[in-house]
């Protein structure tokens, strides 16, 4: 009797821990599944999102053929369209704001990583923090009815007094006397006109610099003690500290943040709609109003139809295609300085 019992409980026990086993496994495997589903879901919507922009632009593309890149007509009363002033849009605001975001930027990352007191550190860097979060449409109307009227006041007539070839001076400086083609940059049919792409720039500018000058300030910290205090020891100066040991070390991270700030600004549409001035009409000059592309999708694809539908989907295609590569590029660098960092 007592042989019987003592041979019926660990068989017991055997099959209630087979269960448990079987049991977790099965969990195991449903939670797996759980978690590839959601990482495909990212993917699947990064390919829906080309996609179906790619076939809703179809249209545009075939009917306009290559055309379509290099035209500056973008008339909905004939049905013609073409992506030249959007792109020439996108690309100049973007070019505008890392022209000025990158060096203060960079300013900002070195004075907290290598000047700043502790005590100074702290606020400084969440004051950065509090800008990124700003919503995009504060800074848009901060831009239409602030600083677009300083630019016109102070900034645009002084541009086109010392860089144009009609300054409102009259009086045509050396600089256009000898080097005519910097002329087509800066000349305006509204010398006191403040919105443009020139502003759109100055605005987008303000709204990267958070990205940026964050990216840096989190490399520049990744450069080790070491090297630093060695070059201190050698007698180097802050200069030559950060000219030699922390700009060569995080050379590949520093244009990877900065490419972060130029996807950013390419994909931003209503600061820089309130103050582009969203006109089409092609021009190389910075001071004139203009239209990006996200600009031009917010305005007209309400009341879009047939191909002029079309050809915004197929112009929210191109910016797709661009912010992704931008985006990537930036990423590799970035996935770089983590393998150096390993070495």
């Amino acid at each position: 009797m007592h042989a019987t019992v003592s041979n019926d409980v660990p068989s017991a026990e055997r099959t209630a821990e087979a269960a448990r086993n079987a049991k977790d496994t099965r969990d195991d495997r449903i939670f797996g599944w759980v978690l590839k589903a959601c990482a495909l879901l990212v993917l699947l919507a990064l390919v829906g999102a080309a996609g179906s922009t790619l076939w809703l632009g179809w249209d545009a593309f075939h009917t306009f053929g290559f055309g379509f890149l290099t035209s500056a007509t973008w008339d909905p009363s004939n049905d013609q369209y073409g992506a030249l002033v959007p792109i020439m849009g996108t690309v100049g605001t973007a070019f505008i704001a890392l022209l000025f975001a990158v060096p203060v930027s960079f300013g900002i990352a070195l004075f907290l990583t290598e000047i700043a007191p502790q005590w100074l550190r702290g606020p400084v860097s969440s004051a950065i923090e509090l800008l990124a979060g700003i919503p995009s449409i504060i800074y848009g109307m901060w831009g239409l009815f602030i600083f677009a009227p300083f630019v016109a006041e102070h900034v645009k007539p002084w541009l086109m007094n010392n860089f144009s070839a009609d300054p409102p001076d009259g009086q045509v400086s050396w600089l256009v006397q000898h080097v005519p083609w910097i002329a087509r940059f800066f000349s305006s049919e509204y010398p006191f006109f403040g919105a443009g792409v020139f502003t759109a720039g100055l605005v987008l500018a303000v709204m990267i610099i958070p990205f940026i000058s964050s990216v840096m300030r989190e490399v520049f910290q990744t450069v080790p003690t070491r090297l630093k205090e060695s070059a201190y020891a050698l007698g180097s100066s802050t200069w030559e500290v950060v000219w030699d040991i922390v700009v060569p070390y995080t050379r590949t991270a520093v244009i990877g943040g900065i490419f972060l700030g130029l996807g950013r600004a390419l994909g931003e549409t209503m600061a820089v709609a309130f103050v582009l001035g969203n006109t089409f009409k092609f021009s190389w000059s910075f001071l004139e109003t203009g239209s990006s592309i996200a600009s031009t999708i917010a305005n007209q694809f309400g009341e879009a139809q047939g191909l002029q539908r079309s050809s915004l989907m197929a112009i929210a295609f191109l910016l797709f295609v661009v912010t992704f590569i931008v985006l990537l590029i930036a990423r590799l660098m970035l996935r770089r300085l983590k393998t150096k960092e390993g070495k």
